[in-house]
């Protein structure tokens, strides 16, 4: 298939995995789409699909619970979203999504990090071209499943590339289908493992084995920050 799902199953899926055993991250996701929509993942696809990924790491139903509890407090109301977008060591592009309480904060720590490795952030927009996004999900392939079979069935929600790698799905969709995609595949009974936004490089780009050392560290170091959701870059 494409060279988006290549990367997912190298580096990136890598990183997601390192940054999704992190409870607080999974919370903090958790009661940000509780309070988009309602407290109730049976009516909201975007909580479901949270508790699911918080699942899949073994997060404790407690956890689980007072995360989405946290929405309907005081605390919730000054969550924000924000993107910060910038230009690392050899010219690598990294798209950064955050859910913080203290955008000041935040932005200070991602400036330094970006300054430290000979970085910089750039104005908010400048990269969004540069990506394509799309709501990525993994599942087993379960005795019986015919992939192709599967496609047919998951077009009309959007699906744009499926494939089957060692046992485990991956499927895609422009990031507007994600919750058509999350509801066909429940009335399929299939369980998804981890389903999340991503941001696909429309151009990767190659570096070299020292390069990508450079680059590496900023990225671990970003992804370390309490208030960082997801990381995406432009590396092959």
């Amino acid at each position: 298939m494409g060279r988006a799902f290549e990367y997912r199953r190298a580096t990136k899926e890598k990183r997601w995995d390192k940054m999704s055993r992190t409870f607080p991250k999974l919370g903090k996701a958790i009661t940000v789409a509780a309070r988009e929509g309602v407290p109730d993942p049976e009516m909201n696809a975007k909580l479901r699909t949270a508790i699911q990924n918080a699942k899949a790491q073994n997060m404790p139903k407690d956890n689980i619970e007072a995360a989405i509890k946290r929405a309907s407090g005081k605390d919730a109301e000054n969550f924000v979203e924000v993107n910060y977008e910038g230009k690392g060591p050899h010219g690598v592009l990294i798209f950064i999504e955050c859910a913080t309480d203290n955008p000041t904060r935040t932005v200070a720590n991602v400036k330094m990090y970006f300054n430290k490795a000979g970085g910089s952030l750039v104005p908010t927009g400048s990269l969004e071209f540069m990506f394509s996004r799309k709501a990525v999900f993994e599942f087993q392939k379960k005795d019986g499943m015919n992939i192709e079979d599967l496609e047919l069935e998951l077009i009309d929600a959007g699906l744009e590339e499926i494939e089957e790698v060692d046992g485990v799905v991956y499927a895609n969709a422009d990031y507007t289908n994600f919750g058509l995609m999350s509801q066909a595949l429940e009335a399929l009974k299939i369980e998804v493992t981890k389903a999340n936004l991503q941001r696909i490089p429309n151009t990767p780009v190659e570096f070299t084995e020292e390069q990508l050392v450079d680059i590496e560290k900023l990225i671990d170091k970003i992804e370390d920050d309490d208030d960082i959701q997801s990381v995406f870059n432009n590396i092959a």
